[in-house]
């Protein structure tokens, strides 16, 4: 029985481009506990975000199995896995995706009203609050700056209270300073959640506020190092 959060076996991850065949990952094998915070790093291109995706089901890998909370994810219809990802993973993207018709309220409520949960809104209301947004609840995205568009769709990841927090380059689109509230943020929620996050990031100075650090470089993992001693 494993009892990991995230077990990566054997993942390869191929594309052609020009036809040419791309090796984007190459048997990557990762196991990851539940309630870590592992922190995806290396240089761009080296494969961090596609990683990211085949964990959160986004796309199918060429080869190798992913299993999430217990589940073969990999073994999935499309049905199956969208139910799986909608109750167990809240996804942070690096360019806040959220729906530019919707205010900050409704954009975090969607997810809930979708599950049928009663209360969607007041929910909504109540985790804008938390991430500092109170006052911004009825502002559309494009009143909003891009750290507190970030904070709204951090907040939106986190409102069916998933067991798995992916973020990829959650900071990428901001400031270091703005970046820098949005990292503290997503490792408080994390905390309060108990939940396991895996953020994606080519910013070592970042990375260092996680429990363990695995370096891709080129599709493959050269470390994984637990970082000791990194609270504050």
């Amino acid at each position: 029985m494993n009892l990991d959060m995230i077990s990566v076996r054997g993942l390869s991850m191929r594309f052609t481009s020009g036809g040419a065949a791309v090796d984007v990952l190459a048997d990557i094998s990762l196991d990851v506990p539940p309630g870590q915070f592992l922190a995806v790093a290396g240089p761009s291109g080296s494969g961090k975000s596609t990683l990211l995706g085949l964990v959160a089901g986004l796309d199918q890998p060429t080869a190798g199995g992913i299993t999430v909370a217990g589940v073969e994810i990999t073994r999935l219809g499309e049905d199956a896995l969208a139910r799986f990802r909608r109750d167990t993973i809240g996804y942070v993207f690096q360019s806040y995706h959220l729906i530019p018709t919707l205010t900050a309220l409704e954009n975090v409520a969607v997810p809930l009203e979708l599950a049928g949960e009663p209360h969607a809104l007041d929910r909504a209301g109540a985790l804008l609050a938390e991430v500092g947004l109170a006052g911004r609840a009825h502002h559309y995205p494009v009143q909003l700056s891009g750290g507190e568009q970030q904070r709204v769709a951090v907040a939106r990841a986190v409102c069916r209270r998933p067991r798995l927090l992916l973020a990829d380059e959650p900071t990428g689109n901001l400031d270091s300073a703005t970046g820098k509230q949005i990292i503290e943020l997503l490792v408080d929620l994390h905390r309060n959640l108990g939940s396991t996050l895996v953020l994606v990031t080519h910013d070592g100075a970042l990375a260092a506020h996680a429990d363990r650090v695995v370096t891709l470089r080129d599709g493959r993992i050269v470390s994984d190092e637990t970082v000791n001693g990194h609270h504050a």
